[in-house]
């Protein structure tokens, strides 16, 4: 497994008093699917897995996950673990555009390339942070190396292949929308859309002229052709590790999740359906996703000594509370956000966890 590049950078954000700058190498590897880049920044800890992500469709992984990890309050985290970004084939910055021809690999081998990743940098365990095809693609590798996943962060995920309901809904949208413009739409939100804001703007900038438009197109054509994950609630075929389903509250793909939430171990699996975050969360509300994200790394008995955040404090509340009326009984674990308010429901708890803050 030969290493074909690698370059030292350092990371343009800006510091916090007395913070140095991150530095961060990128390597390529080869992979019996093409090669793949990927970046990291910090030094393995011991004893603690990598935190890796992978991207969505029509980004790489500066543009799907720069505005969390540099979010203040996540400096604590990227503190305490080593991270791995993960460019799909053809996505980074600089790519060269596939000949004609090219056979882009399916996502089931995107997923493929993963341990060829872990074996070169000699990581064990890994994190898995994803976003919709991401999320699939750690998905798809955590059910076939169960062993190396410890928790995986998935947001948007569609473990669903599509229908024929579907696929004619999309050969329709095909015929009076560029790839672009579908692109978009599989990212934000309808309203969001024709909000036209900023961030929308800024967006549809990067991937309507991106350089590597017809790379795009085709790891779209691969998700778009993905195979059905086939979760099962006390089947065989189910996510092993502690789970954080993330999704906004007018996104896309919000009843793709909450499916996949009621086919998930309700013991191992927490849903954060995000107020006010529209098609991609962890752009536009990177704070409360870092409050989730701590409370998810504390559960799994990291960062202890972390202080806890308002959002972790009324959740724990609200699990004691239920687990002093439900006993041992298994229950899936929901946190719903809002902006406005700071306070717990009313009521008495049940199976599924509402917790507003």
């Amino acid at each position: 497994m030969a290493e074909l590049q690698e370059v030292q950078i350092t990371e343009e954000k800006p510091l916090l008093p007395g913070q140095t700058p991150e530095t961060a190498k990128t390597h390529s590897v080869e992979t019996p699917y093409g090669s793949v880049t990927f970046t990291v920044y910090g030094t393995p800890k011991p004893k603690r897995p990598a935190i890796f992500t992978y991207h969505d469709v029509g980004l790489n992984y500066k543009s799907c996950f720069q505005p969390l990890f540099q979010f203040g309050d996540m400096q604590e985290i990227i503190q305490n673990f080593v991270r791995v970004h993960v460019d799909a084939p053809g996505m980074e910055e600089g790519a060269p555009v596939f000949p004609l021809g090219y056979q882009y690999p399916s996502l089931d081998q995107l997923a493929d390339m993963i341990p060829c990743i872990l074996q070169y940098l000699n990581f064990s365990t890994i994190i898995g942070v994803g976003v919709g095809a991401g999320a699939y693609i750690l998905s798809r590798y955590a059910l076939t190396h169960p062993d190396t996943v410890e928790g995986l962060v998935l947001i948007n995920i569609d473990p669903n292949a599509k229908g024929w309901m579907d696929w004619a809904a999309h050969k329709l949208t095909g015929l009076t929308s560029s790839i672009p413009e579908m692109i978009l739409g599989h990212l934000f939100s309808q309203e969001e859309l024709s909000g036209n804001s900023e961030l929308i703007q800024k967006y549809r900038n990067i991937i309507t002229h991106a350089p590597n438009l017809e790379n795009i197109e085709l790891y779209w054509n691969s998700y778009n052709n993905r195979r059905d994950l086939n979760f099962e609630r006390g089947g065989e075929t189910t996510l092993k590790c502690p789970v954080m389903l993330v999704v906004g509250d007018q996104a896309p793909h919000e009843d793709a999740v909450v499916e996949c939430n009621s086919k998930l171990d309700p013991t191992q699996t927490s849903f954060l359906k995000m107020a006010d975050s529209g098609g991609q969360p962890q752009l536009t509300q990177p704070g409360k996703l870092t409050e989730a994200f701590k409370y998810f790394l504390q559960g799994m008995g990291y960062m202890a000594s972390s202080c806890m955040t308002r959002l972790s404090r009324s959740r724990t509340a609200s699990l004691t509370s239920a687990a002093s009326i439900d006993g041992g009984r298994s229950r899936s674990r929901t946190l719903s956000q809002s902006s406005e308010s700071g306070t717990l429901p009313s009521g008495p708890p049940g199976h599924t966890m509402e917790v507003s803050c």
